[in-house]
């Protein structure tokens, strides 16, 4: 099949390791050793017999004009998460069939928020807070209530990441509940989760992690009224994005004390650098870090490459992005 890359050049050995790139170039005639950043600025040669395109960060933008160009084109292989910022409906309005590697990157986000609870359980940032400021060696007065056994975890959101967070909450003794109005009771079963309202979901667990989609819908859906119906010492946890958190009502309350936090992403992001929440025992800020980073990046090639192997072999694709899901994915 006649393939060519498509993203920032330099993204390209950052996606993907040597050994996977290899691989690619076995099973794929390039078009092209250079990655194609520009459409409009691609010769007609390069695009006309492209069948398939295995795009990165910075993809350039395939829209009507760009897929008349590219006649032959079926298949397009995602090596990173969103394809809503270059794929359009035209894409799949001609049948296209597109794939993303949101499941690899969901893989450390997952892992980064199971740190999360147990570390902010125990009430780290508070005991770090204690001995480095005070000189005391911990000291329980007045500590919110420690430690993750038994406790109540709700996740909102049962996403690819919230699925793999609840996957590996079974490592510890916790009741999981979830917010999710696609999930149906009988997947809730299969999950081993109880399936619950917002609202209950606030007031019953002891942590709430939130793993919900950016959509309008779901701006400030932890709002004051969810914050305040938080026990005290409540950690939320958001390593998906800022502004599902309302966040005045958000600084209120961890100002006051009665909630900790960990969060990844804020509302407004990155923070002013004199925001209050850089200054808080109960709160642990963190830029943006949970996605993949380092050596976790080559899983979004190593997925890219597991699909193409499997188109070669006529095999469906593992991670399909299919158009009736846009509107509830990130």
């Amino acid at each position: 099949m006649k393939a060519a890359f498509a993203m920032g050049p330099a993204n390209l050995p950052t996606l993907f390791s040597a050994g996977d790139v290899a691989a690619l170039r076995t099973m794929m005639d390039f078009a092209t050793d250079v990655p194609l950043t520009d459409f409009t600025a691609a010769a007609d040669a390069e695009l006309a017999d492209l069948q398939v395109l295995i795009t990165g960060w910075e993809a350039p933008v395939i829209d009507h004009a760009a897929l008349e160009r590219m006649p032959a084109l079926h298949t397009i292989v995602h090596a990173a998460g969103t394809i809503k910022t270059f794929v359009t409906d035209s894409v799949f309005d001609r049948g296209i069939s597109v794939s993303s590697a949101a499941e690899a990157n969901a893989v450390p986000v997952a892992e980064f928020t199971l740190a999360a609870i147990i570390m902010g359980l125990k009430r780290t940032s508070r005991f770090v807070h204690q001995y480095r400021n005070e000189n005391v060696k911990r000291n329980l007065e007045n500590m919110p209530p420690l430690g993750a056994n038994n406790v109540t975890i709700g996740i909102v959101g049962a996403s690819r990441v919230g699925r793999r967070v609840i996957a590996l909450l079974r490592n510890l003794d916790v009741q999981v509940l979830v917010y999710d109005p696609y999930l149906s009771p009988e997947a809730a079963a299969l999950l081993g989760v109880r399936l619950t309202d917002l609202d209950t979901l606030c007031s019953e667990s002891a942590v709430v992690s939130l793993h919900a989609p950016d959509m309008p819908s779901t701006t400030n859906m932890i709002g004051a009224q969810q914050l305040a119906a938080m026990a005290d010492g409540t950690l939320i946890i958001n390593t998906a994005r800022g502004r599902l958190i309302e966040p005045h009502a958000l600084t209120q309350e961890l100002v006051s004390g009665r909630l900790d936090a960990y969060l990844d992403v804020t509302n407004p992001e990155p923070l002013p650098a004199d925001s209050v929440l850089f200054t808080l025992p109960n709160v642990v800020i963190t830029p943006h870090i949970a996605g993949a980073l380092g050596n976790e990046v080559h899983r979004l090639g190593s997925n890219a490459v597991g699909e193409v192997r499997r188109l070669v072999q006529g095999l469906p694709l593992t991670y399909p992005v299919l158009a009736q899901d846009l509107a509830r994915i990130a």
